[in-house]
């Protein structure tokens, strides 16, 4: 047939009619189906198969639309539909198909972008190679045991941890949990994950017994369940077979190393193992409390299990770890400290090394013994290498991005962190902190309300949302509303670490009540707080001396203020660039009439820590150095820093709104260049 006739004959048999109708219908169905499968918790499966079957129909279709025609009086032959009067409706069906299809099309395309756009906003696609590992439930006849139900659901989640083809969640998360919730599916929805492995552990003497469950929480079905029956000395294997069992069944893929990590055993002695693990159970109580008793615990049995197996790395990576996470929360260590917690890490690392635990503490140690960021990013990127899921080493490594004042790229790790450990409050009080540096105060506001609703005891949280209130705008009553959840002696479990200015030193929540010049109630405060440690009593008795010079007061006699300076200098004298000690020696100093001392120690903490060296915690330094000058007389020097801090991402120590009430100004208050600057619209900070 010539060409342009077969092409003359297509169109009059409405061949081309058919295809831009099968065409848009086609896609009409499949829009329908991507965006109400999930929906109905339908398998991607089905979604593939319609998609396939209409491929498949569009040969055919063309096909039947040669060989038939549909007319008014129904679908005929071709050849019969031709002998029929010509109607305008005949040619109008295929444009009423046409056009209601392809509004319905466009419709069902606009709303999936729409749904798609606010995915940000909501949970996360579910990836169906993902999981949860419940708390496994502890059914030994003593309950002392709960230690050992948590160290094997731990060693099977951190094998898992280490499959780079599976989404693993943190502890953190999956600790808030039952160990069998009885509403599985919102379980997983809130975590964000496919599948849930749920267990029991039973250990008698040297006999241990552990049954484990995987299932598929989307549709609340199982998958698989075991029961294992073995010595204490085997433990080791059925966690590595049962990590084994849910690759298998999830389809991961595993590297040739992947695989070894799974099959290692961290020791072959059960009793090394035993103590390691109640070392673990300390340590988490530890971090959760930020209490010196517990990481002294938890630093006794990892060495008590370290005496009986010197090539157990794991023990000797967490020791190392333990002992940092100390120095940076509770008390820093000396350099001699330091370097044995080095020597710790690099025995782990010359038996182990390929161990993520070794390379995160040796990140730690860069980064908390010695603020060496690049070092300390390398060794947490091989962590990430080598244990995918490590949700630790995300969010130091965001931290790390912080601190180099690379805040879009912190932001962003911590995200990634977030997507890990989405029921963890400490993530959003990093990111609200973050925030406020940067004075995006609704922001800081919305994610540490979120922080809260997830953990109401959150501290932290509740101090930085307090701080938001009052920098933002300096609303004190909304921030004692903030507070008002806190325990009363809740100042004695924050830490100040890495915050230089007065109002930390004396406690943000007591320092409501100096905003408002109420120095006796927080003179009480601090009066009725338990002095029972060495730490405690400094801790009082460096807040009353801030409180009373704020007040314009001298302690009743210098006692105080000569004993508080006795306690920091020998502190000092172990730790010369203990910047909090240094800070608050310079209070004592202005308490003293020490103006000169006072200001050359202040600047002195300053100087150790430079914006440039640290653009999180260099400006509290800076700020501290301002509020000294204030408070000797240096009104122009204390301007200069602080329009400085204006600028900066510094929102977490100044703000415009702040400096009007703040009475460590009231010496400077009626400056002219203090009071310009106060005029003065706040400035838009400038961040990368």
């Amino acid at each position: 047939m010539n060409p342009r006739k077969f092409f003359a004959e297509l169109k009059r048999r409405h061949v081309y009619k058919v295809a831009v109708a099968y065409a848009i219908v086609g896609w009409l169905l499949i829009q329908v189906a991507t965006q109400a499968f999930p929906f109905l918790e339908i398998p991607n499966w089905a979604i593939r198969l319609v998609i396939m079957l209409i491929a498949l129909g569009f040969p055919i279709a063309l096909v039947l639309a040669w060989a038939f025609e549909l007319t008014p009086e129904g679908l005929k032959r071709t050849e019969s539909a031709d002998e029929l009067p010509k109607k305008s409706s005949r040619n109008r069906v295929w444009l009423y198909v046409v056009m209601i299809a392809g509004a319905i099309s466009v419709s069902l395309f606009f709303l999936g972008r729409y749904t798609a756009s606010n995915k940000q906003s909501g949970p996360a696609e579910v990836a169906t190679k993902s999981i949860a590992v419940l708390p496994f439930e502890n059914l030994s006849e003593e309950k002392a045991n709960a230690y050992f139900a948590d160290g094997i659901q731990d060693e099977i989640l951190t094998k898992l941890a280490g499959i780079g083809d599976l989404k693993v969640i943190s502890r953190s998360s999956t600790a808030k949990y039952k160990s069998k919730p009885e509403d599985l599916k919102t379980v997983a929805r809130e975590l964000g994950v496919a599948t849930v492995l749920e267990g029991s552990v039973q250990k008698a003497g040297d006999k241990v017994r552990v049954n484990v469950q995987l299932l598929d929480a989307r549709i609340d079905t199982h998958l698989w369940a075991k029961s294992y029956d073995r010595d204490l000395q085997d433990v080791f294997a059925v966690e590595s077979e049962v990590a084994q069992e849910i690759a298998d069944t999830l389809r991961a893929k595993l590297s040739p190393s992947q695989s070894d990590a799974l099959a290692a055993a961290p020791t072959r002695d059960p009793e090394a193992y035993d103590l390691f693990l109640k070392g673990e159970y300390e340590e988490h109580q530890a971090e959760s409390v930020l209490n010196a008793e517990p990481f002294d615990r938890a630093e006794m049995f990892y060495r008590q299990a370290l005496a009986r197996d010197w090539n157990f790395a794991l023990a000797y990576a967490r020791l190392a770890y333990s002992e940092l996470y100390r120095h940076w929360f509770i008390s820093n260590l000396t350099s001699a400290g330091l370097a044995e917690v080095k020597s710790n890490i690099e025995g782990a690392l010359a038996i182990a090394p390929a161990s993520p635990d070794a390379h995160l503490a040796l990140a730690l140690f860069y980064y908390w013994g010695y603020r060496d960021y690049d070092a300390g990013l390398r060794e947490l990127d091989r962590a990430i290498e080598l244990q995918p899921s490590s949700c630790l080493s995300r969010q130091y490594r965001a931290a790390i991005y912080r601190r180099r004042g690379e805040w879009q790229r912190s932001l962003a790790e911590f995200d990634r962190a977030a997507e890990l450990d989405p029921r963890d409050s400490q993530i959003p009080t990093e990111i609200g902190s973050t925030y406020m540096a940067l004075r995006r105060w609704s922001d800081a506001e919305h994610v540490l309300t979120r922080a809260l609703a997830l953990d109401p005891h959150n501290a932290l949280a509740t101090r930085f949302l307090a701080r938001t209130y009052i920098n933002s705008t300096g609303d004190i009553r909304r921030a004692r509303r903030a507070c008002e959840g806190l325990p009363a002696d809740s100042k004695l479990n924050v830490n100040p670490s890495g915050w230089g200015i007065i109002a930390v030193m004396v406690d943000d929540q007591v320092y409501l009540d100096v905003f408002e010049k109420h120095f006796a109630d927080a003179l009480t405060a601090w009066d009725t707080a338990p002095t029972n440690t060495p730490e405690a009593r400094l801790r009082q008795l460096e807040a009353r001396v801030g409180i009373q010079v704020l007040a314009g007061q001298s302690p009743a006699d210098r006692s105080e203020c000569e004993q508080t300076r006795a306690l920091l200098e020998a502190r000092l004298a172990e730790r010369p660039e203990d910047r909090i000690s240094l800070t608050a020696l310079a209070w004592v100093c202005v308490c003293l009439g020490r103006n000169a001392d006072a200001l050359r120690v202040a600047r002195q903490a300053a100087d150790l820590l430079p914006i440039e060296k640290d653009a999180l915690a260099g400006p509290n330094f800076l700020a501290a150095l301002a509020e000294v000058e204030a408070r000797t007389g240096r009104a122009e020097e204390a301007v200069k820093i602080l329009r400085k801090l204006i600028t900066a991402p510094a929102g977490q120590v100044v703000s415009i709104a702040r400096l009007k009430i703040d009475p460590v100004w009231d010496p400077i208050r009626n400056d002219p260049g203090f009071q310009k600057l106060l005029s003065e619209p706040e400035p838009e900070t400038v961040y990368k």
